[in-house]
């Protein structure tokens, strides 16, 4: 333990910030898991909410430091490709239906 009072002050105050960075890294992932069960459910409509609360959640990192802009690029960017791969099987699987009624 530092001895300094200025230090001991340094101490706690970093502590305080760790704990809130480690809280809300720790949401970013709830929400990131909540966005692949949704995908994994195939469920278009949560799994566009979960995205944009994603999205929401990662920008408001950024802005606060927690994440380096280009972590939050890349986890949009693999975020919005996953939805696009889900929307687009989705689409695929409704084509076929509608050639087999025909």
């Amino acid at each position: 333990m530092p001895i300094i009072k200025s230090a001991i002050k340094r101490v706690k105050i970093s502590e305080r910030q760790r704990l809130k960075n480690s809280a809300y890294k720790s949401k970013v992932k709830t929400l990131i898991k909540k966005f692949e069960n949704s995908l994994k459910s195939e469920n278009i409509e949560d799994a566009n909410q979960s995205y944009h609360q994603c999205i929401s959640i990662l920008d408001k990192a950024a802005q606060k430091g927690i994440f380096a802009k280009n972590t939050v690029a890349r986890k949009k960017s693999l975020l919005a490709k996953k939805l696009k791969n889900l929307s687009q099987s989705k689409q695929d699987k409704n084509m076929q239906n509608d050639n087999e009624k025909k």
